[in-house]
């Protein structure tokens, strides 16, 4: 049988996935989150709210990844995370990453034991480093991003104050997760593919 390289090309492309290294979240909190999201919403005039399945803490966004490139991350997520023992996060105070006319990304701060939360991303973009991921250029920022492209009717420190604090329950960080990220009938989809749990 002759040997097509094109074809053998286009099955690995098939199995070539876009993907990141992140924290996920139990469902009451996922609920937390949604119901401070609604009250923001409230005041908006647009925007695009993030979906309640993919509120999660991106710790290496990874692009896309091979099924051999996968193996190799697993290796080394395993072995990264049996040194690393569970810490406790705590959403905080909301914040922007300002737009040209709206405001591109509305987020959730994080609290708690941050630095347990520097320590593991930065070993884990060093370690993915020597296997051809390429580091972050920017200064690594954690946050939950609850929604992108906002306007809203009154200035965000105006809307703020109009919102009630929120006292989340705190997040413990037992495990990590290799998400698969997908585009599905016009809507964005994370799902697991692989989990790492602390030592």
């Amino acid at each position: 049988m002759k040997y097509n390289g094109n074809n053998e090309k286009s099955k690995e492309r098939v199995k070539i996935m876009r993907a990141f290294i992140g924290i996920d979240f139990e469902d009451n909190i996922k609920d937390e989150i949604c119901s401070l999201q609604q009250q923001y919403r409230e005041h908006a005039i647009r925007g695009r709210w993030k979906h309640r399945d993919n509120f999660h803490i991106t710790l290496k966004f990874l692009r896309e990844v091979s099924p051999k490139q996968k193996a190799m991350i697993d290796g080394i997520m395993v072995s990264i995370c049996k040194n690393h023992k569970p810490f406790e996060l705590k959403l905080a105070e909301t914040g922007i990453f300002g737009g040209r006319g709206s405001i591109r990304v509305l987020w959730l701060g994080l609290g708690g034991d941050r630095d347990a939360l520097f320590s593991l991303q930065n070993e884990i973009d060093l370690a993915l480093e020597l296997v051809g991921f390429q580091r972050e250029s920017r200064k690594y920022s954690p946050h939950v991003t609850i929604g992108q492209d906002i306007l809203f009717e009154e200035d965000f420190e105006t809307v703020k104050q109009s919102i009630p604090i929120k006292q989340f329950k705190p997040l413990q960080v037992k495990s990590l997760y290799l998400f698969k990220s997908e585009q599905i009938q016009n809507k964005r989809v994370y799902t697991k593919v692989s989990q790492y749990d602390l030592r």
